[in-house]
């Protein structure tokens, strides 16, 4: 039998293909049929820690390679959202992720489109993004935002989450920031001004360009 040296892909213990294929004709069909007046936005927390993340670097070939450390490993949460269509971004600053910090972030979603008529929001299943304080809060007059969630165990259909590793791969890949108020500023700027900013070069890495990933195309290493 012929082998090669393969890195295997990571994929959720629990996957559901069928769900998988719904939600792509869903959000597709919402595409196709969304007025001027409705804007889309996929909304997601990230909680990146003030440490050095060693990552793979070209060097001269004999050359040793070193990164200075942190001192500490403060964690900085962030609620955003971001438009694929523009590249606008939303990224609320929360000393704890919960109900409150999910309001907060649709308020401020509510704020950059003062025009819209209503306001698609993809979220996942965190506890958070389903609790009664926002079900409530999405049954007020006036809302304008509409939730939709995407199906358990399935971050490949999540564009954000791409957006939080290209913030990584920008800002703390082989990068040492020497306190975590250098690190916060950093974080925050890349990703309320850069992505916006040169959402032409980042639109390709953070893309809504969705698969269906079935675990029996695979075969299953098993420890």
């Amino acid at each position: 039998m012929d082998v090669e040296f393969r890195k295997p892909e990571v994929i959720p213990r629990k996957l559901d293909p069928t769900r998988q294929q719904a939600f792509i004709k869903a959000y597709n069909n919402l595409l196709n049929n969304l007025g001027n007046d409705e804007a889309v936005l996929f909304a997601d927390a990230v909680h990146p820690t003030h440490e050095v993340r060693p990552a793979g670097c070209w060097a001269p070939k004999d050359a040793k390679v070193a990164l200075e450390q942190t001192s500490g490993r403060q964690r900085l949460n962030i609620h955003g959202a971001i438009d694929l269509e523009t590249g606008a971004t939303r990224m609320i600053e929360a000393t704890t992720i919960d109900a409150l910090s999910s309001i907060a972030l649709l308020i401020a979603i509510t704020l950059m489109y003062p025009t819209k008529r209503l306001i698609h929001v993809f979220l996942d299943n965190a506890r958070y993004h389903h609790a009664v304080l926002v079900q409530e809060w999405l049954t007020k007059p006036g809302c304008r935002i509409k939730v939709h969630y995407i199906p358990s165990y399935c971050p490949h259909l999540d564009p954000i989450e791409r957006l939080w590793g290209l913030m990584h791969r920008h800002v703390t890949h082989n990068r040492s920031h020497p306190s975590y108020n250098d690190f916060c500023r950093s974080v925050l700027h890349f990703l309320r001004v850069e992505v916006p900013k040169n959402w032409a070069v980042f639109c390709d890495s953070v893309t809504d360009n969705f698969r269906v990933i079935n675990p029996a195309d695979f075969r299953v290493l098993k420890a």
